[in-house]
């Protein structure tokens, strides 16, 4: 499931606002404190972020300064400023879009759908995905570890090739259920697992090596391999 993070001191707003993405199949995570925010994305990386301006201890566009410090996860700023000058540096900063406060709840929707089509069709253009010691080949199913090819079952590679377009993101096993096509299976089944276990197997590792995909316990997976350019 996409994941939108919001981070905005306004309770009634974030409240709404969750509701709202919720109705269209949009999951939220929402923080009041940047501070907090920061440390949420220290771990997970969420497919786009709400970001106010206006916030205690930090505002937002120091938390966008830090989060494009090393992340390009999409942002759009929400705040009660319109000033074109506010704009400006936002977009200065890396916002992706710019939305003031008080605005209609179907105009954020339609932003941020445009950005997410732009940002997975970009995605999708890419044919050759490379991570230290692996690449994946989407258009020959082809799966190269440390220089040698490995034999992956057509579930083993969709399940890899979802994990290397959602990187260093937490996927819980609602997400993998979801996304996982042509697989029937129950959210809790442990088939999930099975597979993925399968999978690690055939990544070359154990329980006491992880290369590339973690165990996040109690929620599902992250695939943490370093992304390089070939």
């Amino acid at each position: 499931m996409t994941t939108i993070l919001v981070v905005d001191d306004d309770n009634e707003l974030t409240e709404l606002l969750d509701e709202f993405l919720s109705e269209h199949k949009l999951k939220t995570k929402v923080f009041h404190n940047p501070v907090k925010a920061l440390d949420y994305l220290q771990t997970s990386i969420p497919d786009l972020i709400l970001l106010d301006i206006m916030m205690p201890e930090m505002d937002g566009f120091q938390l966008l300064r830090k989060i494009r410090e090393t992340l390009d996860v999409p942002v759009i700023m929400l705040t009660a400023k319109g000033e074109v000058s506010d704009k400006v540096v936002g977009l200065e900063l890396g916002a992706d879009d710019y939305l003031a406060k008080p605005f209609e709840p179907r105009e954020l929707l339609a932003r941020i759908q445009s950005i997410l089509r732009r940002v997975n069709s970009k995605n999708s253009m890419v044919d050759i995905l490379n991570f230290e010691s692996l690449d994946i080949n989407k258009i020959k199913e082809e799966v190269i570890l440390d220089g040698k090819t490995i034999s992956l079952s057509t579930s083993e590679f969709e399940a890899l090739l979802l994990f290397a377009n959602n990187s260093n993101k937490v996927l819980d096993r609602e997400f993998l259920v979801e996304n996982l096509r042509g697989i029937t299976w129950q959210t809790y089944d442990r088939s999930v697992d099975v597979l993925v276990s399968r999978l690690r197997n055939k990544l070359g590792e154990t329980p006491a090596r992880t290369r590339f995909i973690k165990t996040i316990h109690g929620v599902g997976y992250k695939f943490i391999a370093t992304p390089t350019k070939k």
